[in-house]
């Protein structure tokens, strides 16, 4: 997926991933930019979760949200 996609994809998630993740500031979003190890690292932090917590709320974020992808 190209670098513009993805910022696109970015913007548009952002509001989604909040909705889930609320103790995520819109500066954790900021730095996050779509990457999945920094938005796993920022839910640990901000959740005070496991990184496997993490994982598996991601993984299931995902599976709700198929069109969006990140930039690992």
């Amino acid at each position: 997926m190209n670098e513009d996609r993805i910022k696109g994809n970015w913007l548009q998630f952002k509001g989604k991933i909040k909705e889930q993740w609320g103790k995520l500031t819109d500066d954790d979003l900021d730095v996050i930019a779509g990457k999945r190890d920094q938005l796993l690292g920022k839910l640990q932090e901000r959740h005070g979760i496991a990184k496997e917590e993490a994982e598996k709320q991601l993984k299931d974020w995902q599976g709700r949200h198929p069109d969006y992808r990140f930039d690992d």
